[in-house]
This record gives structure tokens, sequence and C-alpha cells, in this order.
């Protein structure tokens, strides 16, 4: 059996970046927090001290992308973001597709009336539980 783990996940943008905290034993997560961002470029410190305190076992993050599969603006800086990661922190990272992910933050959101300032570590969250959906046995 393997051990349980921990991992973060990630919705990049080009001003905000949407984090979740998700655990490989019950493959649920939860929305942390969101940082901002200046022209897609995180606050790196804030978000190494996420992961010094949270000692993910990976890091997930969201690859946007059109409707037909092609790539758009928004999946280059998420691949941008997916590579300056895995460079900082040394740590696995793995890409998902997260196509509608915002859109079922969104209603997620709407139905628990929460505010729409979490919207993006709300899509982090989706896209976490869908990559530990598809990791399971």
């Amino acid at each position: 059996m393997s051990r349980p783990a921990t991992y973060l996940g990630f919705d990049a943008g080009e001003k905000r970046l949407g984090v979740a905290v998700g655990q490989s034993i019950t493959g649920l997560a939860r929305a942390l927090e969101v940082l901002p961002c200046r022209a897609g470029h995180p606050d790196w410190s804030a978000l190494q001290a996420l992961v010094d305190d949270w000692q993910p076992a990976a890091l997930i993050v969201g690859i946007p992308r059109h409707a037909d599969g092609s790539a758009s603006g928004s999946t280059r800086l998420a691949e941008r973001f997916a590579g300056e990661l895995a460079r900082r922190t040394g740590i696995s990272v793995h890409r998902i597709d997260e196509h509608l992910s915002s859109h079922a933050a969104e209603t997620a959101l709407r139905e628990r009336g929460a505010r729409a300032g979490v919207i993006d570590a709300e899509a982090a969250r989706i896209i976490l539980e869908t990559w530990m959906s598809e990791q399971a046995p």
C-alpha cells in the first residue's frame, strides 16, 4: 500500500494564481488561497512558503485549451508557469487539461453562495481532484 501524499494544485492566470491542497488518502482537495500575479508571474516567495508549509509530493497545474484542443495564450502562460514551478521547487509537476474548470468553479460557488473572489482557488481544487481521481487504481 502506498503512503498517503499531499499535493498542491494550481490554476494559473495572468492576474491571479489559484491554489488548492489535497490528500491522496481521501482523493479530496480544498481551495487554499489566491495569490496575485503580475503579467502572469506569481509572487514566488509566497508560493514557495506554501510549498514549504505543505511539503507536497507533487504539484499539479491545470493547462487550459480551446474546446478543439488547440493552444491559446492561456495555454502558453500555464505551460510557462509549470516549467518555472518545477525549476524553482525541484518537485515533480504534473499537467492536466483543465477544460471548463473555471466554469465548474463558478457553478459550485454560485450554488454555495460563496464570494466570486475565490474562483481561482476553487478552479485549482477541481483541477487537483480531477488529477487525483485519474491516479486512483
